[in-house]
């Protein structure tokens, strides 16, 4: 059993774009390189730290680090531990963002322990250069990383289902947090999964029905990891400290449908999924992605912020709001610029230029509590 969770350093938090799969064509993305945050890490942290931002959401590039059998180079990560040290931030590590080594088949029977072994290599890593316990994300987005690989939008090296590679990932992550206990019994584990609203695209009771349902599979990752479900796997409520929840404009739809637009009928408001999620796992919950691209950023903003108040008035223990992607970035499927986040890319004097507007929108949220 885990201490009890620390407060976060800071309510508002910065996330760096991390994702490292192979994409359908077969092509590794990088993301932590694409966005040149590999080579400007510290100045990144301070940037973040300077507005305000003195949690980070940052992840491990697994792809590297386990690119051999014969050795572990952590040269990728090492530089970025030291960085979170020096710029006083605190780091929220994701040690599998997409990103599965080649060598390692994702459907073998042995890769939960390949996985649990890489994380308690990392939580005494983690322990040994910072002198303090870690934070973790084990798995990013089980539940979409599931269904990306079922749909082949992201290439594995298995043809699976996506029920499959679901259960797969879970046990995975149960292995890889009591590896991480086992390391460094004072981490605390955070586990970050998509939050959507799923409508039904009329009322006939089969249309509702089967909306409900697809709605509800959001939640059997997070049930079968803290033993709601599925008890055998071996999932337990204490393998969480808190749950994230990434939200996006983007993340409501109708049933077989198009996406539902903030200000429709049938969009769920945030604060009701926030107070289900809390209801269902009686966790501490974070808002672990958020974000709009262009002028939208600083209204989509505001809206978040001002759900969250409301379910945090109606019990919902909600403990933070992660700004992610902070920094703008290449798109997975085409590379375009995608302007989103506080940050641009790297400039020529190697810094980031600050977003006003958005600056100016999370001054003011602060400001409002």
């Amino acid at each position: 059993m885990s201490n009890a969770a620390p407060p976060f350093a800071s309510y508002y938090m910065a996330g760096f774009e991390a994702a490292s799969h192979r994409r359908r064509d077969g092509r590794r993305l990088d993301l932590i390189r694409a966005t040149a945050h590999d080579s400007h890490v510290r100045s990144d942290y301070a940037q973040c730290r300077e507005a305000g931002l003195g949690t980070i959401r940052d992840a491990l590039r697994w792809h590297l680090i386990d690119a051999s059998a014969d050795r572990r180079d952590w040269s990728s990560w090492l530089p970025m531990l030291e960085a979170g040290v020096a710029e006083g931030v605190q780091v929220i590590w994701t040690l599998f963002h997409y990103g599965t080594p080649d060598r390692l088949d994702p459907m073998a029977p042995d890769f939960p322990a390949a996985f649990a072994d890489y994380a308690r290599a990392a939580a005494q890593l983690q322990r040994s250069v910072t002198g303090q316990s870690g934070l973790f994300c084990p798995i990013n987005e089980m539940s979409f990383f599931a269904w990306a690989v079922g749909k082949r939008y992201f290439l594995s090296a298995s043809r699976t289902s996506g029920a499959a590679f679901k259960r797969q990932l879970v046990l995975a992550a149960i292995a890889a947090a009591r590896a991480i206990r086992d390391a460094d019994p004072d981490s605390h584990i955070l586990w970050a999964e998509p939050l959507v609203h799923i409508a039904p695209r009329d009322r006939s009771s089969q249309e509702v029905r089967s909306a409900e349902r697809r709605r509800l599979a959001q939640f059997e990752a997070a049930d079968m990891l803290l033993g709601v479900t599925h008890p055998e796997l071996g999932g337990r409520p204490d393998l969480a400290d808190w749950l994230g929840l990434n939200f996006y404009p983007h993340n409501q739809w109708y049933y077989r449908g198009a996406t539902i637009p903030l200000g429709h009928h049938e969009y769920r408001p945030l604060a009701d999924m926030l107070v289900e999620a809390q209801a269902r796992y009686a966790k501490p919950l974070l808002i672990a992605e958020t974000g709009a691209e262009g002028s939208a950023r600083p209204a989509w903003l505001h809206y978040v912020c001002d759900e969250v108040r409301e379910a945090r008035r109606r019990g919902a223990r909600v403990e933070g709001i992660c700004l992610y992607p902070v920094t703008a970035y290449p798109g997975w499927d085409n590379e375009r610029h995608a302007e989103a986040g506080l940050f641009s890319s790297i400039m020529s004097d190697g810094r980031r230029r600050l977003y006003g507007p958005l600056a100016e929108e999370l001054s003011r949220q602060a400001l409002s509590g």
